[in-house]
């Protein structure tokens, strides 16, 4: 109930400051739960994934420190984020998300590559792909990449992809890994093709 409240807070917010959201392929997201990932570009990026693929819920990882305020925690832990220590993360970061995605109606948006703007792959999402048993779907955000230029009403697009198909994959050992992440890599550089290929020049700009 709360992370659907907030759900249309945020899209109430960015339509008066963006108005020009674009969703495209949602046609591509499966039934049933997933991992829902791309690359992360900008801290809003989240709120417009989750936004695209409503009515779908989404829980999330924040860091740890963020759960240091009593109020802030109240908001996330409703919100369906749960802490991750970026410095000493624990087996919660895998447990967490495979009981969500195994146990509830919720799916998980992560971002790969961890920080935004990287280009390095982690291997948490093959993992609990894996173990949770749900596809994994590619997204991409193009848009303004600072506040003044949402603020200026530049388009945003959100695109999805085909679902990343890992049932070949048997044992996640580092070879195994590293041929998902670079199906995810592909992914996302085929919808970033689709949307506007000049967009990475823009983002290394």
């Amino acid at each position: 109930m709360f992370f659907r409240f907030m759900r249309q807070v945020a899209k109430i917010i960015v339509f008066i400051i963006n108005g020009r959201a674009s969703y495209e392929q949602k046609e591509k997201l499966p039934e049933g739960n997933y991992i829902l990932v791309g690359p992360h570009r900008t801290w809003w990026d989240p709120i417009y994934f989750a936004l695209a693929a409503s009515p779908k819920e989404f829980c999330f990882m924040a860091k740890a420190e963020l759960f240091k305020n009593p109020i802030l925690r109240w908001i996330l832990v409703h919100a369906h984020a749960f802490p991750v220590d970026r410095d000493k993360p624990g087996p919660s970061v895998i447990k967490t998300p495979v009981k969500n995605l195994r146990g509830s109606e919720l799916s998980l948006i992560m971002f790969p590559s961890g920080t935004r703007h990287s280009e390095e792959l982690k291997g948490g999402a093959a993992l609990i792909a894996k173990m949770a048993k749900v596809p994994i779907v590619p997204a991409v955000y193009q848009g303004p990449l600072t506040l003044g230029g949402l603020f200026k009403r530049k388009k945003v697009t959100v695109r999805f992809g085909d679902p990343i198909d890992i049932s070949d994959i048997g044992k996640l050992n580092q070879g195994a890994i590293e041929v998902v992440e670079e199906r995810m890599r592909s992914a996302f550089n085929q919808l970033d093709e689709e949307i506007n290929p000049d967009f990475k020049n823009e983002l290394s700009s």
